[in-house]
């Protein structure tokens, strides 16, 4: 019995027709983002090839289930123009998960602009979160609030480096914040305009320090935009953690390298933190490009200049450089990424690898907490902070916490 395509003559699984899963998806693709004249709407041709260039055609046909899916009735709304090919009718659609899906294809393959996931992801959010409230003067004051205050340093952040989840939450739970305080005002009576210092005090005791740091943006913006008095807030506190004891660093870093039960890319992102000092959020946003073979030496780039890689953790990188994940589908086959994700463009999430490196008994912060001390007790504060990417202000004030005689070593050069 033959298995070769009616179609094309590759042999493998057959559908219909006795076609094989890719000519199958190139018949979906067709039917979902036809123009009526049986050929896909040309402006819309980039999203097809992409989607039919993926090494798994099968997951192609998996998530448009045979035109029974959401995600190929979005496909029929773009061919027929009910969509339009525009970020903000993405804004709205349901379900929001395949949209957003959808809305990253476009971006890969050019016919949407790049825009940082992050941040549509929280003007969807917020576009909901605005919706839900009952009184329009407070939705009013927080659209104006994230319009001109929280958006604007999303972006401006974005531009020096891909945003994070834990960047987008940060935002979001100001905005949760200062809606939390409008209701907590009109309860008491009152409104924004007639906040007083005695109200932000008696805020500030009833709530929890989390609460109290996410509102403190909010209290400055309104007191700048004269929308209430200044206020005498709290100093922001620094986050701090306590490293681990630079013996238990070493081994976790030997255990690491040693153990080959533990999956390869856990065990990488892992040494990445240990040896460097990197935390997880910067160590998903590193890409192939970072890893410099330079003769016989093999170099990770983290600042100016690169760091050299030792052996075996060198040996331990380059193995995992050829065996990426979520690689062999439309998502992510040409990406950079040194750890890709599951979604077009984009690296994993850093919850996710920080779970995963969790589970090699390697705890992130302690780790990284570990791996910075040391450095700044062995080396000048300017230079770890040039070397691996930390503010010099960072190195700094650890290199003093630690007693350190290189606390007052200044930057620039001392040949």
């Amino acid at each position: 019995m033959s298995y070769a395509c009616s179609r094309c003559g590759h042999e493998g699984k057959l559908h219909g027709g006795r076609r094989c899963t890719r000519c199958t998806l190139a018949d979906q693709l067709t039917e979902l983002l036809g123009d009526g004249t049986g050929r896909v709407n040309p402006c819309l041709a980039p999203l097809a090839e992409h989607l039919l260039g993926m090494d798994h055609p099968l997951s192609g046909l998996a998530w448009i289930a045979y035109g029974r899916h959401p995600a190929a009735d979005l496909l029929r709304g773009l061919a027929s123009g009910e969509i339009p090919l525009a970020h903000d009718a993405f804004r709205t659609l349901q379900p929001w998960r395949a949209a957003a899906h959808l809305r990253e294809l476009l971006m890969a393959c050019g016919l949407l602009p790049a825009v940082d996931k992050q941040i549509l992801l929280f003007e969807r959010w917020l576009h909901e979160h605005l919706a839900n409230l009952g009184d329009p003067e407070h939705a009013q004051i927080l659209r104006r609030f994230a319009t001109w205050n929280v958006l604007p340093r999303l972006r401006a952040r974005a531009d020096a480096r891909p945003l994070t989840p834990a960047g987008r939450r940060y935002a979001g739970e100001q905005i949760i914040q200062a809606t939390a305080l409008l209701g907590w005002l009109s309860d008491h009576g009152r409104t924004l305009a007639d906040c007083t210092q005695t109200d932000v005090d008696a805020w500030h005791i009833e709530h929890t320090t989390s609460a109290n740091a996410n509102l403190r943006q909010f209290l400055l913006w309104t007191a700048k935009t004269r929308l209430t008095r200044r206020f005498g807030l709290p100093p922001a506190a620094s986050p701090g953690g306590t490293p681990l004891p630079e013996r238990d660093r070493t081994a976790l870093l030997g255990q690491v390298l040693t153990d080959r039960t533990g999956p390869l890319r856990s065990r990488a992102a892992a040494v990445i933190l240990l040896l460097y000092a990197q935390p997880v959020s910067r160590i998903t946003r590193l890409t192939i490009d970072d890893i410099i073979r330079d003769g016989d030496q093999v170099l990770l780039r983290l600042g100016d200049p690169p760091s050299p890689m030792p052996e075996p953790v060198a040996a331990l990188l380059l193995e995992y450089l050829g065996q990426r994940t979520n690689m062999r589908t439309a998502t992510n086959r040409e990406s950079r990424w040194l750890f890709p994700g599951r979604r077009a463009g984009e690296p994993l999430q850093p919850s996710t690898l920080s779970t995963r490196v969790h589970a090699l008994g390697v705890p992130s912060s302690a780790g990284r907490a570990a791996a910075i001390r040391q450095y700044v007790l062995d080396t000048p504060a300017p230079i770890v902070a040039t070397a691996l990417g930390y503010h010099h202000v960072t190195t700094a004030r650890l290199a003093a916490e630690a007693g350190t005689t290189w606390a007052g070593y200044a930057p620039g050069a001392h040949g």
